[in-house]
């Protein structure tokens, strides 16, 4: 049980994804990065620093606009083919003549230089001009504080799956660049970046919204601008190509002109880091210097910005303590031209689950079956094979994949199992006799007693199937009674019904007042489980028939009236955990899990249907020598996935007739029919169905049901999305 609790509450907590759990990953992330960081390759993007030497050299920031158009203009005669300024020109430049004099001089001195003043020039003006002239691409800053701040949006978006915008990071204002420069640009682009919780930045939007109205990145902008393209298309869950199966994951990529760039499921792109390498970056200075190299910048997306520590836009990579902003725009713009990325594939929260799961299952359930010392060589073996792949994924594909936080669960699992098989090992062998000997048989008590080994105290997991056994209208039923009376009524059901279950090797759970709860394949194993619970589930039908006869006549000898029993009869196979539940005052040898609940609820769609026996697939599948009709796809309450499921009609001989043979032939084209919307081919197929036998006399009130959905689906169509499921909103 501990070990179970251990594997449980690690499984939870995976699940959960709290806050230091996604940390403690992303670290193991980190890792992968500092031991194979991106290569350095050559590619036309280029950062114009604006570094400690610039500003000594240049002046201090912010410089004037017209030294800013200056830069910008000997950066278009430089050749460059993009001009991105992680920056944002708020406000006015109050070195303009306009702005300046009237600190210097009186409104009468002002007045009198009128004339005059309407010949000098704005700066703002200038810069205005030397962006229209060039591939200029200005920034701005999205905030949480709500203001009048509306970017210009520059490009359109499309979008293909789910609209996007829920899964986007939203924002409640904008400091944007002034209106002049903005219209003159060629492209418009937020600089946002959010870093994670530890304040390290491993992932940058691509894209963010504001209200309804989605705005690219300054990175997406430049790349955009430069192609000469137009317009985004964000392709999401539900997008052709994209397998969600249903779900909403997210977005899933961003193109861009002709580049593809994968995201994840909120648009953010992970930053592959290099580290500094200094082959990027250009100090501003040196392009005011004649011999400044024209190879530099040729051609080359060039992104503005400072890594001077008084500027404070200093930022932490995985590589990087103290990576200037402007140096992840850059790093993710060669990501994209190289096509170099990492990824979080969507499955790998699954695989690392399961990876769980089945190693910590498997240490479980290996542990008393080939000791400490086999599981210590195959835990190791599977946690180094774990290691091995994520490392192996990371390095060629580019995969994050963690297996730290499942291995480490791993290893608790074992030294919690390995102490708990210790102790546990002579108190089993002195419970066989006295727990069993509660709720089985003494022969099958005295083969345990044998042979221990097949016992499993505390809990396995193994495939078994289930079988629920309710009497229809109890309640009507138990009025005819007394105490007493219904008290002999009940043993006298329960007796045979309970004889037949043991007889096909089954074992009874319990007894919740008239219902049946049984198991096969526990505590000794059973190839056949799922066809000997069909067998009991026959004979007990069968046998309700002659016990009904005989309380009949019993009642008419009285002079009684006489209700007749019906029952509806459940069965499912699957993966359950059996054992000993409960508590040290008191326990029960019982069977938990999905397929358990699936089974109880079979049992009550009987009902539904109008037939005795309701079997899963699974069983069927098991049992392929019985006679089983589908019945319909079904989601039972309390479960999220549609079961196909069953009719039990009868054993081999029964499948192997002529009428059975008809019968489904005729319903599983009904089926088809009906699930491909063509109702009057299935009412047709209906009504060819109830001429048969078979039909009339065991399924009339299935075919009754479908008739009615018909009728429905006929007056109410339904849409696109029907996929034929029965929702079943009753126990």
């Amino acid at each position: 049980m501990a070990p179970s609790v251990v594997l449980l509450a690690a499984l939870g907590l995976r699940l959960a994804g709290p806050p230091a759990l996604e940390e403690a990953q992303l670290k193991v992330f980190d890792a992968f990065q500092r031991l194979q960081p991106r290569a350095y390759r050559p590619v036309p993007v280029r950062i114009i620093d604006l570094d400690d030497e610039s500003l000594a050299k240049l002046g201090q920031w912010p410089w004037p606009r017209t030294q800013v158009a200056r830069l910008v203009e000997r950066l278009a005669e430089l050749g460059a083919a993009v001009i991105a300024f992680d920056v944002v020109f708020a406000e006015p430049d109050r070195t303009s003549p306009a702005r300046i004099l009237p600190l210097w001089l009186s409104p009468a001195e002002i007045e009198a230089l009128s004339p005059q003043l309407g010949e000098l020039p704005d700066h703002d003006q200038a810069l205005a001009r030397a962006i229209g002239s060039a591939s200029v691409v200005t920034g701005f800053a999205l905030t949480t504080e709500a203001n009048a701040g509306e970017p210009a949006l520059k490009a359109g978006f499309a979008h293909a799956g789910d609209k996007p915008h829920a899964y986007l990071a939203d924002f409640a204002g904008a400091v944007v660049t002034l209106p002049a420069l903005e219209s003159a640009a060629s492209g418009n682009g937020h600089f946002n970046m959010l870093a994670e919780q530890d304040g390290i930045i491993r992932r940058v939007p691509l894209l963010l919204r504001l209200g309804e109205t989605l705005y690219p990145s300054l990175v997406a902008e430049s790349l955009r601008v430069a192609q000469g393209a137009s317009t985004y298309l964000v392709k999401s869950s539900g997008g052709s190509g994209e397998a969600s199966f249903g779900a909403h994951t997210g977005i899933t990529h961003v193109k861009i002109g002709a580049f593809i760039v994968p995201t994840d499921a909120q648009g953010r792109i992970w930053l592959y880091d290099t580290g500094p390498v200094p082959e990027r970056s250009v100090p501003a200075w040196r392009l005011f210097e004649k011999d400044a190299d024209h190879a530099t910048v040729e051609g080359a997306i060039v992104f503005l910005g400072t890594s001077a520590a008084g500027l404070k836009d200093l930022r932490t990579t995985p590589l990087n303590p103290v990576a200037a902003g402007v140096e992840v725009h850059a790093q993710l713009a060669e990501q994209i031209l190289l096509q170099e990325f990492l990824q979080r594939p969507d499955w790998a929260g699954g695989a690392e689950v399961v990876y769980l799961v089945v190693l910590g299952a498997g240490l479980i359930l290996l542990l008393p079956r080939i000791g400490p010392a086999w599981c210590a060589v195959l835990g190791s073996a599977a946690i180094g094979a774990a290691c091995w792949f994520s490392w192996a994924a990371f390095g060629r594909l580019r995969w994050l994949v963690d297996p730290v936080f499942p291995s480490l669960v791993a290893l608790l699992i074992y030294l919690v199992a390995s102490l708990i098989s210790f102790l546990r090992t002579e108190a089993e062998r002195r419970q066989v006799r006295h727990a069993f000997s509660r709720y089985m048989s003494p022969v099958l008590v005295n083969r345990l007693a044998e042979h221990p080994e097949q016992l499993k105290l505390g809990g396995e997991t193994k495939p078994m199937t289930l079988l629920f056994a309710d009497i229809r209208g109890f309640t009507t039923i138990a009025e005819q009674f007394d105490a007493q009376g219904l008290t002999t009524f009940i043993n006298r059901y329960l007796t045979p019904m309970t004889e037949i279950i043991l007889k096909q090797g089954g074992t009874i759970d319990k007894y919740i007042g008239d219902c049946i709860m049984a198991f096969w394949n526990a505590p000794l194993d059973d190839a056949q489980h799922a066809s000997h619970a069909c067998q009991a589930a026959l004979r007990m039908q069968d046998y309700l028939v002659r016990w009904n006869a005989a309380v009949e006549a019993e009642a008419q000898a009285k002079g009684a009236r006489h209700l007749p029993i019906r029952i509806g009869i459940g069965i499912n196979t699957g993966e359950c955990c059996v054992g000993n539940l409960g508590s040290d005052q008191r326990f029960d040898y019982s069977v938990l899990g999905d397929a358990v609940n699936l089974a109880s609820r079979l049992e009550g769609q009987s009902k539904t249907y109008g037939v005795g026996i309701v079997t899963g697939e699974d069983t069927c599948g098991q049992a392929p020598d019985y006679a089983a009709l589908e019945l319909d796809l079904i989601r039972v309450k309390g479960k999220t996935q549609p079961a196909r499921v069953f009719a039990l009609l009868g054993d081999s001989a029964v499948k192997a007739g002529s009428a059975f043979h008809d019968l489904r032939a005729r319903h599983q084209e009904m089926l088809a029919a009906y699930r491909a919307k063509r109702w009057a081919d299935a009412r047709a197929l209906i009504g060819e169905c109830l001429r048969l036998e078979i039909a009339q006399t065991q399924l009339a009130k299935l075919y009754a049901l479908y008739t009615t959905r018909l009728e429905d689906c006929e007056a109410s169509p339904p849409g696109a999305e029907w996929d034929g499921v029965f929702v079943a909103t009753s126990k």
